[in-house]
């Protein structure tokens, strides 16, 4: 989805932020705003407008990382401040979630679910590349947004790495392609067909299926012992 779908639909605007001299994490920010108001609309109810405006904060979220390449704008400011909102954008919207469908048992259950999954795949790409998970600070305003993400997202970054020393075929070119579509553009796009269908609750249970399936490929296999003759 994000390959073939939302960075080339997001290409237009990011030579139009380009040219107006548009800050990436500026964005970032504007991507974060659309998904509250998302989350919101959820809430009230209106799942067409809902479903709308998730899609335009995958455009969003696809543009900012494009504009910091292009430009040459790239940050450790823009990567914290990426990966925080859209934590925050995801806890909106399964909130939103919680109070249209009046249970919040389950929603809760798909958030946790969806935060586990994207932390996988954003872990064993990185793990597969041999890349640090932090980059070095640049001022107070990235201090601060290490020590967030220190708090919210190291401790899932050294579960995955536990993981990926226990199953080191993780970090695999295959394992790491079939969890890159599992990333935060299919994701939402799946949301957003959900609500537009009618069945917004079924993401919460998709979430939880992809974290049943990739649990079960993750069970250790016996080997059958030969018999002796």
């Amino acid at each position: 989805m994000c390959e073939w779908v939302f960075r080339p639909l997001a290409h237009p605007l990011v030579l139009l932020f380009a040219r107006l001299q548009v800050p990436p994490p500026v964005v970032v920010v504007a991507a974060g705003v659309t998904g509250i108001v998302a989350a919101v609309e959820l809430g009230r109810g209106s799942v067409l407008v809902a479903a709308l405006l998730v899609q335009l904060k995958t455009l969003l979220d696809n543009a900012d990382g494009q504009l910091a390449r292009l430009t040459g704008r790239t940050s450790a400011f823009g990567r914290y401040l990426d990966s925080e909102v859209d934590l925050l954008v995801n806890a909106a919207l399964f909130t939103g979630l919680a109070w249209t469908s009046g249970n919040p048992a389950l929603a809760l259950a798909g958030f946790l679910a969806v935060t586990s999954v994207l932390s996988l795949n954003f872990n064993v790409e990185r793990l597969s590349r041999e890349a640090s998970a932090e980059p070095e600070a640049e001022g107070r305003a990235t201090a601060l947004l290490r020590q967030i993400y220190a708090l919210v997202y190291a401790p899932q970054d050294r579960l995955a790495e536990a993981l990926v020393a226990r199953r080191p075929a993780l970090t695999g070119s295959v394992a790491v392609s079939l969890l890159a579509n599992l990333g935060m553009s299919t994701q939402l796009a799946a949301f957003g067909l959900l609500m537009v269908l009618g069945y917004p609750l079924a993401f919460a249970w998709l979430a939880l299926a992809e974290v049943a399936v990739i649990a079960l490929a993750l069970l250790p296999r016996r080997v059958p012992q030969q018999e002796v003759a």
